[in-house]
């Protein structure tokens, strides 16, 4: 039986002189953990859907990505999280947008998907729901980093809203983590989780938890999760987009992702890539900036990571 899982932790300039060997180790081998877990889900008949959320929340939990424990500061000094969740099989769809202190945003976006009859909640009215339903929450200083907090202080000298990791080396990095999954009975689902930008205002919200922007899943074709800049990828409606080339044109899961990352997007300026598995177990990760970490494995090809080119 047949089962597939790719992830993805932010693309954009990740250059490997701006990388310590052990820095380097660390990601690859956060990439490799968040992978064996939903692995275990997938050969053990598990759903897409479990196995998606319980890569994310691996990658939620590891400082080193933008999303749950590892979120950029914003510009007062607060963390808020933003996250999707899809099911190919039944098309319903959970989201959350601003929301502070939530242990594993994913996870809420779930239970919007399941326990409510909408799709997407934000701020305050999204905090209460977690509340009510004993979501986990964690204090202040759980999210607390020195490295985020002083790419905070550079953003705010510079009055720059700063894409994840920055260098004066114009080393950036468009901090998202995301999940794709096909299970062995055939079922799709997508999953994205974000920390958005350094020194955001008035609570901006990216393409993450947009579903059609940076999460689609849908078992007639494909299941996608983006990672980029994030005003570029919810004017493109990139995860839909590369559905509907797949639906409409008969794309084939590469044709459609390539085009709608190394055209469509490219031509509106727009930088980063997405990750993305068809219903027959197919994988692609195209990213068009220079480096983007990600790693897939299936029913027949081992365990694969990667940051550069």
């Amino acid at each position: 039986m047949k089962y597939s899982l790719a992830i993805h932790g932010g693309a954009g300039t990740i250059l490997p002189e701006s990388m310590t060997r052990e820095k380097e180790q660390a990601y690859l081998q956060g990439l490799k953990d968040a992978l064996q877990i939903g692995e275990q889900i997938l050969i053990k008949n598990g759903s897409a859907l479990d196995a998606v959320e319980a890569a994310v929340k691996v990658l939620e939990d590891n400082p080193l990505f933008n999303a749950g424990r590892g979120a950029v500061f914003t510009h007062d000094k607060t963390h808020e999280m933003d996250a999707s969740i899809m099911c190919g099989k039944s098309i319903t769809a959970g989201a959350v947008a601003g929301v502070k202190n939530i242990k594993n945003p994913v996870s809420l976006a779930r239970k919007v998907m399941e326990k409510t009859e909408h799709v997407m909640l934000c701020g305050e009215g999204a905090m209460n729901f977690a509340k009510l339903i004993n979501t986990e929450i964690m204090p202040d200083d759980y999210f607390y980093s020195e490295e985020r907090y002083q790419q905070l202080h550079q953003a705010l000298a510079e009055d720059i809203i700063l894409l994840d990791h920055y260098h004066k080396t114009n080393d950036k990095k468009f901090g998202t983590v995301g999940a794709v999954a096909l299970d062995t009975n055939g079922n799709l689902a997508a999953a994205t989780s974000t920390g958005g930008m350094t020194n955001k205002k008035f609570g901006r919200v990216g393409d993450s938890p947009i579903i059609g922007a940076g999460t689609y899943a849908n078992n007639a074709k494909c299941a996608v999760s983006c990672t980029g800049h994030g005003e570029y990828f919810i004017k493109s409606v990139v995860a839909y987009d590369v559905f509907c080339l797949m639906e409409y044109k008969q794309l084939s899961l590469e044709q459609a992702c390539h085009l709608v990352v190394n055209t469509k997007l490219k031509n509106i300026g727009g930088e980063g890539g997405l990750i993305a598995i068809d219903k027959e177990g197919n994988i692609s990760m195209p990213f068009n900036s220079i480096g983007m970490y990600r790693g897939m494995l299936s029913h027949n090809k081992p365990l694969h990571v990667a940051i550069y080119k």
